[in-house]
């Protein structure tokens, strides 16, 4: 089975509650606070543990914050490493208005980094990766770190053998498709109509222009998630559509990262990409049928699985 590292530069530690109604000008009266590690590459590595696999989870842990969250990681049982770059680590909140079900998220920016931080930073990934590794970079960019850096650090990995599953948006996500080399390229729906400057109204849109992007070899495999209708997926062999079983939502927190988990240890046991997407598929309909941050269980992902519909576009 080949290793899994996940990377998370703008890390956060996630605070979740709820209240009966969201206003402005009272003090709002909230239930018990629950607090987890948060971040794109941080909850992949969660999911990947709930699933019954292992990663190693390098991220930008820093001050009293990170030593938090570094703390609950390895509660969890990961193994969980630090970049070393002693900048603070940002909060989030998300509160669940109970009167009405809505969710309510805010999301800090993260410490400013520096040139050096991010020199530092490409150090240590180098010496944590080798030939055969799945290096999965997903989350947002700290203010300071150019929209290059998954790019740049696709390119120095690509020398070692490294496959990179890159999951992110905005700029960063727009320099990955103007480039080359990529292993796996996911993004969501609005994301990839950005991209494409043109709605994808449909799933053959979506397919078309997932096509395109492999022919262009942005990346080996790429896929785009239309949220309930499933995750579109093309690689040079062709193109399908993995249409997940209906669930009833509790929370969306945490349904792409737990599709990432799904796919790359899919990929890393040895599953062709089709097949690792229907676990992926699988353990993001499981991520929103739990509350807040819990992300995916592995005994519902795995009977998801079997009623995921897989076609052939």
């Amino acid at each position: 089975m080949s290793r899994i590292v996940t990377l998370t530069l703008n890390p956060a530690l996630d605070l979740s509650t709820e209240t009966e109604k969201v206003m402005p000008g009272p003090k709002l009266r909230c239930g018990a606070p629950r607090i987890d590690p948060g971040g794109g590459g941080v909850n992949v590595s969660r999911a990947i543990s709930k699933l019954g696999g292992e990663s190693l989870c390098a991220v930008a842990a820093g001050r009293s914050a990170g030593a938090t969250l570094l703390r609950l990681l390895k509660a969890e049982g990961l193994e969980a490493r630090d970049l070393g770059l002693d900048l603070p680590t940002r909060d989030s909140l998300s509160v669940i208005e109970t009167s009405t079900g809505a969710q309510y998220r805010f999301v800090m920016p993260g410490p400013d980094w520096q040139a050096d931080h991010i020199g530092h930073a490409i150090s240590r990934i180098e010496g944590w990766c080798a030939n055969g590794d799945f290096l999965v970079s997903s989350g947002s960019l700290p203010p300071g770190v150019p929209d290059t850096v998954f790019s740049d650090f696709n390119d120095w990995m690509l020398g070692r053998g490294v496959k990179m599953v890159l999951d992110t948006s905005g700029p960063a996500l727009a320099v990955a498709a103007a480039r080359r080399g990529l292993y796996a390229l996911r993004m969501d729906g609005a994301e990839a109509e950005i991209l494409a400057g043109r709605p994808l109204q449909d799933v053959t849109a979506s397919a078309e222009f997932a096509v395109r992007m492999v022919a262009e070899e942005v990346a080996e495999v790429v896929q785009i998630a239309r949220g309930a209708e499933g995750t579109v997926i093309a690689q040079s062999s062709g193109v399908w559509h993995c249409a997940p079983p209906k669930v009833e939502m509790v929370s969306a927190v945490g349904a792409g990262d737990s599709h990432v988990a799904g796919f790359v240890l899919g990929l890393a046991q040895g599953l062709d990409p089709v097949s690792a997407c229907i676990q992926g598929v699988a353990a993001a309909a499981s991520a929103v049928t739990t509350p807040d941050t819990a992300l995916c269980e592995r005994e519902a992902a795995a009977a998801l699985a079997k009623r995921v519909v897989v076609k052939r576009l």
